[in-house]
């Protein structure tokens, strides 16, 4: 059976944390694929900076700022029904929220804890699930979760962030077996970055060492997204030598 496709230009897309470093930059590269782009995080400051930017950088208007609280179920939900009705669909969703809480294993605290997991992984679960219904009514999407190779290694100074990232992995394994199962034209991909400077991210700036420069990780989601729909990536790595 052939499945739905839908070139990039034709898409509507959210990106969670889109005001700066990683979102930004994913954000970025889909406007300049000709995607509509909502980026959506609680800095509706720098949200509104970055969409200004973006759009006079790609000469058109399709970067969109809208503020919410991913740690918010309410706020998620509204975020997907924008988009929806403003647009028609929401064709790709990235999850890049995210934040650490620097606190080793014999100190963590329950508001450290509870704050990195609703931010990190409850957070994308209730995008998800307000999201996929209306990917799967439309027959298309795309799910991108950012991870990190602190998802498949323990550091004992961030163990709450760790567990976030290990616990997405998880997450986007079940989301990815319910699309194989109901037949859904869904597609669930894990990027799991190393370190990402998201200090020097203008382009041709060299990153520090040890970074990656934020535009490889925006050309490694432009790349999964380009795949067939009948392909199956995974688990992406990518971090410096």
């Amino acid at each position: 059976m052939s499945l739905k496709t839908k070139p990039l230009s034709e898409q509507v897309a959210v990106v969670t944390g889109g005001g700066t470093g990683i979102g930004r930059a994913f954000a970025g590269a889909l406007a300049a694929a000709g995607a509509r782009v909502c980026i959506a995080s609680r800095n509706e400051t720098a949200l509104r900076g970055a969409a200004e930017a973006l759009n006079e950088g790609v000469g058109a208007e399709r970067v969109f700022a809208y503020a919410f609280d991913v740690r918010v179920r309410e706020e998620c939900e509204a975020l997907v029904r924008h988009c929806v009705g403003r647009f028609g669909s929401l064709d790709v969703l990235v999850n890049n929220s995210g934040l650490a809480v620097p606190e080793t294993v014999d100190e963590i605290t329950d508001e450290g804890w509870e704050t990195v997991l609703q931010t990190n992984l409850k957070g994308a679960m209730w995008l998800v699930r307000a999201a996929l219904p209306e990917m799967a009514a439309r027959e298309f999407g795309d799910i991108v979760n950012v991870s990190s190779q602190a998802g498949k290694h323990g550091y004992a100074d961030v163990p709450s962030y760790c567990a976030s990232k290990w616990g997405l992995l998880g997450f986007a394994e079940s989301v990815r077996d319910h699309a194989r199962k109901t037949g859904a034209n869904v597609r669930v991909f894990s990027l799991c970055p190393g370190l990402v400077d998201v200090e020097n991210t203008a382009a041709g700036a060299a990153p520090r060492a040890g970074f990656v420069h934020v535009s490889n990780m925006a050309k490694t989601l432009l790349y999964a997204l380009s795949l067939d729909r009948e392909v199956v990536l995974e688990d992406i790595n990518i971090y410096a030598r």
